[in-house]
């Protein structure tokens, strides 16, 4: 759906073209709207057809089944064709609701107060939550939701890649985090979690954001996702410990000795302790030695050796 008015540009006639819903969607809801009458009113009327003809003739059953059929088929038709406008509304729904409630507000103070008094109640509800640093980190946490809500749209749009209809995944919720922004999306048929995680860098870039991550929200459902919008690293912030304060600001400094860091270590003056490891079996007969003449001592008896093994 499109809305086309003339205009003049460099002396030229030309027609400038604000496009409010995409002409595939458009297509492809006129076509959804058509088959919804259709199936509607024959499913709906035979089925009424049916139940009418227990009570009166199979003909005026026939004529009250069309007169059921027909119109319940027109409001499928028109729920279906409307269906773009309401996805649209449903993502304007925060910002239609908060300007519906400051308009009734302001209306009504200015119908019951005076200039004065309306300026004053003005100047308070705005600067009060703009002076007041918690109000006022609440404000912007949840201005950045409705902001990340339709980045994440014109992400859906621009270069992630729909189904053939041309139906953009719905986006429902978003609230803020310590570090950012969560929101919860539900795909249509034609995309999957893979094909998001490879434009998450281009999905942060879109939402001024540092990083973006993405995972199911639901074990059940894989076209339930949750995007996790990540604008500072709390990991890296100043904490406020409640220890400092235990301290007695009267107690001295404790002095500092600089420590002696060992550049080398002295083997020798390391005490080596001599491990000695137990034998298996016998004890072997040593070998006899040479004496002080040069001669070699008699062998030993026959019966003090027990293994010729022992020799070797």
């Amino acid at each position: 759906m499109s809305k086309s008015s003339p205009r003049r540009s460099f002396g030229r006639k030309s027609s400038g073209t604000i496009t409010v819903i995409e002409a595939r969607v458009h297509r492809s809801s006129a076509r959804n709207a058509r088959l919804a009458f259709i199936l509607t009113a024959v499913i709906v009327g035979l089925l009424s057809a049916v139940v009418a003809a227990s009570s009166i003739h199979p003909i005026l059953a026939v004529f009250v089944g069309a007169l059921i059929g027909v119109p319940l088929g027109c409001l499928a038709w028109l729920l279906v064709r409307i269906w773009p406008v309401l996805r649209l509304l449903w993502w304007w729904t925060p910002e239609i609701g908060i300007t519906t409630v400051l308009g009734v507000c302001w209306v009504q103070l200015v119908n019951h107060t005076s200039t004065l008094v309306t300026l004053i109640v003005v100047a308070l509800v705005v600067g009060v939550p703009a002076a007041v640093p918690v109000s006022r980190r609440f404000l912007v946490a949840w201005t950045w939701c409705l902001v990340v809500r339709h980045r994440l749209r014109v992400c859906f749009a621009q270069f992630i890649i729909a189904n053939q209809s041309g139906s953009l995944p719905l986006i429902l919720w978003a609230k803020p985090t310590p570090v950012g922004e969560r929101v919860w999306v539900y795909l249509r048929p034609g995309l999957s979690l893979a094909d998001l995680e490879g434009r998450l860098d281009r999905i942060a870039v879109a939402c001024h954001a540092s990083t973006a991550l993405i995972e199911r929200a639901s074990d059940r459902n894989a076209a339930y996702l949750r995007f996790d919008i990540k604008r500072r690293e709390v990991l890296t912030a100043q904490v406020g410990s409640p220890l400092v304060d235990v301290i007695d600001p009267d107690t001295p400094p404790t002095e500092r000795i600089p420590a002696t860091v060992p550049t080398a270590l002295d083997l020798s003056d390391v005490d080596m302790p001599t491990v000695t490891l137990p034998t298996q079996g016998r004890p072997a007969v040593k070998k006899p030695a040479t004496t002080a003449n040069g001669s070699k001592p008699a062998a030993p008896a026959a019966s003090d050796v027990d293994d010729v093994s022992d020799w070797i």
